[in-house]
């Protein structure tokens, strides 16, 4: 490659490795994961609704206000995913794995955590299976994620 070129190149891969560093990401089995936040009413009514895919490595975080039993659905969702409810202390306190897509509106069923929860991590179905998820293991928060 001629001199001239990597010089261009160069000031291109330093952009994508701060846009990537700016990225929020969680920790969880010993994986990194990009999140999206929702942490508003707004966002988590909204969650992954209406997306015809969830990139590899990618998932959404909800944060909620108060530790307590929280249930998700999957209303107007198209991709099947893995629902994982984490305590205060970002401890699985419960999962809903594969939890299939659902185009019946309000007659989608709900996923209860069954047990208090303040973090809900929404993956590509098949993730907690994969990397071996079970009661207890941590959430870790990458910089920029609200630590309430």
């Amino acid at each position: 490659m001629p001199r001239l070129s990597r010089l261009l190149l160069l000031p291109l891969l330093l952009l994508s490795a701060c846009a990537l560093a700016d990225t929020p990401w969680v920790e969880v089995g010993g994986e990194r994961f990009q999140v999206e936040i929702a942490d508003d009413d707004q966002e988590r009514a909204r969650g992954l609704m209406f997306r015809d895919r969830l990139e590899p490595g990618h998932g959404m975080l909800f944060i909620h206000e108060r530790e307590e039993p929280q249930a998700y659905w999957m209303k107007n969702t198209r991709i099947p995913l893995d629902i994982l409810y984490f305590d205060g202390r970002r401890r699985l306190v419960a999962q809903q794995r594969n939890v299939p897509p659902c185009s019946a509106g309000d007659r989608c069923p709900a996923y209860p955590s069954h047990r208090p929860a303040r973090y809900v991590l929404e993956l590509n179905a098949g993730e907690a299976a994969r990397l071996g998820l079970e009661e207890g293991a941590e959430l870790r928060f990458g910089p920029g994620i609200p630590q309430h």
